[in-house]
């Protein structure tokens, strides 16, 4: 590494505290949804889009007096829903759909998705508060799968949320319904007390999956597909079409024009829409902002990813570098390299090399050689 670069490298910004790449403002004035939407964009960035249960846990902390409380999200009556993986981060890719014959079939009760036969591998649409045997799972890498008792989906959702990872969405499931008869006890499949055969979910009715459709979108555009609703939501109200958190911490729906206080969020981190090396990345984030981004957990993770969706180049640029004398990857803010999204097993022998995002997929981090041009992300 030249010397010049490392030397800047050195003089990094460094957080004195736990960074975050958005912040959350509680605004104690009542506004319509609309009002409180323009006061958010003009005095932070949106109101608040939240994007996992760390999210609720962060709303939660700042609403100590328990009352109702807009955040960014939204439908518009008359828009046609569109389907979403439970799992946070995780992008539905419509192409890939396996809908049952005439499935979904338009009627607006039945949003949430399920599977009849697991060997079948097809989907259907079912009303969300139907109860029904659900599939959780666990991580994502050599992932484990549990059957649970019945319930709404809702209740699915927050149990498999609460004992294991998420209702089991997109590439776990077409992994779980890759296996026959043949290597089907490999996997394991649990209700709360015993081993599930393979071949006896034929015998259930139905059984519920990660999979929903709705008409919600965020204020800010985003594309996250978390969803927190309580037990009385209902999708196919023609008047509530604004959400608020209610003392509980969960969601639920309201006349958009009824007036209550809000959550405002300001965004930390930026896409820049120019292609430069990773060093003219680093001097323009240093010079412009604050840093290249870094990225610590899963949570950041998907908040950087979700910027990514306009970048005009295969690879985003991140703060990460390889250092060739001492043989190890570093963030250019000093923080250590706990949480990783390798594409492949780290490359320890190369040097030159900086981390860079897929734009596209599952958004995994490559190593490339830093005089390549890419966007980039910084933080703010």
């Amino acid at each position: 590494m030249k010397l010049s670069l490392f030397l800047l490298i050195l003089i990094g910004h460094f957080c004195l505290f736990t960074c975050q790449l958005h912040e959350y403002h509680y605004v104690d004035q009542n506004k319509t949804w609309a009002e409180a939407q323009q006061h958010c964009r003009d005095e932070y960035t949106d109101l608040a889009t939240v994007s996992s249960m760390a999210d609720i846990e962060r709303l939660r902390n700042i609403n100590s007096e328990k009352i109702e409380i807009w955040i960014g999200l939204f439908s518009i009556t008359g828009t046609n829903a569109t389907s979403h993986w439970s799992l946070p981060g995780l992008q539905f890719n419509e192409s890939q759909a396996k809908w049952n014959t005439n499935e979904p079939n338009g009627i607006t009760s039945e949003t949430c998705g399920a599977i009849e036969d697991i060997k079948k591998k097809e989907w259907l649409d079912m009303s969300c508060m139907d109860t029904s045997n659900f599939l959780c799972c666990n991580g994502s890498s050599s992932p484990k799968y549990y059957l649970g008792d019945k319930m709404t989906w809702f209740d699915a959702q927050r149990y498999c949320r609460k004992n294991h990872t998420d209702l089991i969405s997109g590439p776990q499931l077409e992994e779980l319904q890759k296996h026959n008869d043949v290597t089907a006890n490999i996997i394991q499949l649990y209700d709360r007390t015993s081993v599930v055969n393979w071949n006896s979910l034929s015998s259930y009715k139905y059984i519920f999956i990660g999979l929903f459709r709705d008409a919600w979108t965020w204020s800010d555009g985003s594309s996250f597909s978390f969803r927190h609703w309580n037990l009385k939501y209902n999708s196919s109200s023609e008047k509530n079409n604004c959400t608020m958190v209610n003392e509980d911490g969960m969601w639920e729906t309201r006349e958009c024009n009824s007036k209550r206080s809000f959550f405002c969020y300001t965004d930390h981190v930026i896409l820049i829409n120019e292609s430069r090396t990773w060093e003219e990345a680093l001097y323009y984030c240093r010079h412009h902002h604050h840093d290249l981004v870094t990225i610590t957990n899963l949570d950041d993770q998907r908040w950087v990813q979700e910027k990514t969706k306009n970048a005009t180049t295969p690879y985003v640029w991140t703060g990460l570098r390889y250092t060739c004398t001492l043989g190890f990857w570093f963030w250019v803010s000093d923080e250590v390299v706990r949480y990783k999204n390798w594409a492949s097993p780290e490359q320890v022998n190369e040097c030159d090399m900086s981390g860079a995002m897929e734009t596209g997929g599952e958004h995994k981090w490559v190593k490339i050689n830093a005089e390549e041009k890419f966007n980039f992300i910084c933080s703010k």
